[in-house]
């Protein structure tokens, strides 16, 4: 009995030691290979690539024991799963593209922090890519999500975005289209963001109360739907209160930090100077915030200044800046949110549907004359 216990004992280190040879071999073999696949682990198993691949995926019809030693081999060869072959297979990647103008916003940022969380918790990782303002970068921003076979895209546009054609790429092949902050509505797609328009009637509103009666406005291009409401909003605020339409105190710009430093500067030349200045972006307002510094012009008193976006920095400039809060957590979560109610469903019908917040005016130095 001694001795069959001890021979079963000897058939069970020779057996391990076979496999573990075996399983050298192969380590020594993929170190000169790109990548693991299903069938070094199933050649270091003796099994098959499909008992392996249905081991991997907790097939029932494998045994616990197969599925322990596919997964440690698996686990010491370093095998990594190609999601994009599985997501050609199922149909389904598990993952949402986003686009984004730019990384460095807080507003972006933490309208991508929000869109993570909540489509995490649902299984969904997201692929980040940004357009620095660029047409052509936002197109073949597009053709990668596509070819990684995103479930969905959610996006905010470019500023030099026109042609809506790579969008309509998107919605031609089924795929949900989200659009927050910057969208366009012949689209005819979801919409999340704020109320572009009411929000620059509350700022000249402000201004107003302040005591400023020539009011400038640096914006962004017209052609941009947002910047547009943006616009049309300060124009007839500027109505409303019989305030002059001066066409020298509009200007349209990309609102870079450069582009509100040129910008203050030109309406500084001016012969009638502006006694407020309404900026569309936070920036931007930095950039005119410096040039007034620069230039001894007192905020409020000269010039009142106020931006859009309320940026981290806006609280920590001298003077602080006032600022439009755009609820950016809110916006993520509705953009994720609206994405999940597509992909319950197997037919994507989209249309024209928008999901608007009011913002709101954080009241800072550089525009406060009150005592």
């Amino acid at each position: 009995m001694k001795n069959m216990v001890l021979i079963a004992i000897l058939i069970i280190n020779i057996n391990v030691l076979y496999l573990l040879k075996r399983l050298s071999k192969y380590i020594k073999k993929l170190n000169i290979k790109k990548k693991t696949t299903i069938k070094d682990i199933a050649n270091v198993l003796n099994i098959s690539p499909a008992a392996v691949s249905k081991a991997l995926h907790d097939d029932s019809r494998i045994s616990d024991k197969t599925k322990k030693a596919v997964k440690q081999v698996a686990k010491n060869l370093n095998y990594q799963p190609n999601h994009l072959a599985s997501a050609l297979r199922k149909g389904k990647s598990k993952l949402v593209g986003v686009i984004v103008p730019r990384t460095n916003s807080n507003f972006f940022s933490s309208v991508i922090q929000n869109i993570e969380e909540v489509l995490n918790k649902e299984g969904y990782n997201i692929i980040i890519t940004q357009s620095n303002e660029s047409y052509k970068k936002e197109c073949n921003n597009i053709d990668t999500l596509l070819f990684t076979q995103v479930d969905g895209i959610i996006a905010s546009m470019a500023n030099e975005t026109v042609n809506l054609e790579y969008f309509e790429k998107v919605k031609s092949k089924g795929i949900p289209l989200i659009l927050f902050d910057r969208g366009e509505n012949d689209l005819n797609v979801d919409y999340i963001g704020i109320n572009d328009y009411d929000s620059s009637h509350v700022i000249i509103e402000h201004l107003v109360n302040q005591g400023c009666k020539r009011i400038a406005h640096i914006g962004g291009y017209k052609h941009t739907r947002i910047f547009n409401n943006r616009i049309r909003g300060y124009n007839d605020a500027l109505k409303k209160h019989n305030l002059p339409l001066d066409a020298e105190l509009l200007i349209e710009s990309n609102l870079s930090i450069k582009d509100g430093r040129e910008k203050m500067t030109q309406l500084l030349h001016l012969k009638n100077k502006p006694d407020a200045v309404y900026v569309a972006s936070d920036y931007a307002a930095l950039g005119a915030l410096q040039v007034l510094n620069e230039n001894n012009i007192k905020m409020p008193e000269d010039i009142a200044l106020v931006g859009f976006g309320d940026e981290p920095f806006t609280a920590m400039v001298t003077p602080t800046l006032t600022s439009i809060n755009q609820h950016s957590a809110e916006i993520g979560k509705q953009a994720a949110k609206t994405f999940l109610s597509h992909a319950k469903n197997k037919v994507v019908k989209q249309s024209l549907n928008k999901i608007i917040l009011n913002a709101k005016l954080i009241i800072r130095d550089s525009s406060d004359k009150r005592p």
